[in-house]
């Protein structure tokens, strides 16, 4: 299992501090923010290489503002053009995939209508996707859409290619569900995992930290049961307190999840 951490959850005034911050802090990877282009996601690979991490992923910038459920066609196409670029700045980096929140459901866009446009949008996408050998990682994330396991497992059925598949949160799932039953129902369409706290009702809060509501034995449970054996990444703001202290406790209690003492 490999220790990741998003670089939006890394305090530093440049990508090489916010490296160096997560080398120290004992993690192997880090899933970057959508780059500008090649030229920014080759710099940051070479920054990444230079402090020992990898770039597992990429996270997509434009899904919240130009969601593919949009009924807007140029909004879908803002989204998708820069999601095919990012599936080739990942090949070349040796990202594997490139996270992407598939559509959004809210009071103009209905759950049918998010449904039809995200997966042909989606369906387009897999085809860039399988040409550059990346996986296109979808992620459901209080979106309201695709709210069970079934439903998001019948997606990925009807999209229909090998290179599009499921990055699962274990901490966001709780607020409608129980992670280590998502783990077992999604099994090896899982790509990737995000990892944070999480508790729920009536003191529904992120907590800065692993230590929460989120079962985390169920969780590992799990995830061995189905072969996963691929990078549990941090998404956890840094405590404002202490920056770079709370990343380095973060990737403690990740060490504590992967041995089994959290």
């Amino acid at each position: 299992m490999r220790k990741g951490i998003c670089q939006a959850c890394l305090p530093g005034s440049s990508p090489d501090a916010q490296f160096r911050i997560a080398a120290d802090c004992g993690f192997d990877g880090v899933e970057i923010d959508a780059p500008a282009d090649g030229d920014a996601a080759r710099r940051l690979k070479d920054l990444a290489e230079a402090r020992g991490l990898e770039i597992p992923s990429i996270m997509s910038g434009s899904h919240w503002s130009h969601p593919l459920s949009s009924p807007d066609e140029a909004t879908r196409r803002h989204t998708q053009e820069e999601v095919a670029g990012l599936l080739g700045h990942a090949r070349q980096i040796g990202a594997t995939a490139v996270l992407l929140v598939p559509g959004v459901v809210n009071e103009q866009i209905t759950y049918e209508q998010a449904w039809q446009r995200s997966l042909a949008e989606v369906r387009s996408l897999a085809a860039v996707a399988e040409q550059e050998q990346v996986t296109l990682a979808i992620e459901n994330v209080w979106n309201q859409f695709l709210l069970s396991p079934l439903e998001f497992n019948l997606f990925l059925e009807e999209v229909g290619s090998p290179r599009v598949k499921a990055y699962f949160d274990c901490g966001n799932i709780l607020a409608y569900g129980f992670p280590q039953h998502w783990i077992r129902s999604l099994g090896d369409r899982i790509a990737k995992i995000h990892v944070k706290g999480f508790t729920r009702f009536p003191n529904v809060a992120f907590p800065h930290g692993l230590s929460s509501d989120v079962p985390w034995a169920a969780c590992r449970d799990a995830w061995r049961q189905v072969g996963y054996d691929d990078y549990l990444t941090v998404e956890i703001e840094p405590d404002p307190k202490d920056p770079e202290g709370s990343i380095r406790r973060y990737g403690r209690e990740l060490d504590a999840v992967i041995a089994g003492s959290l």
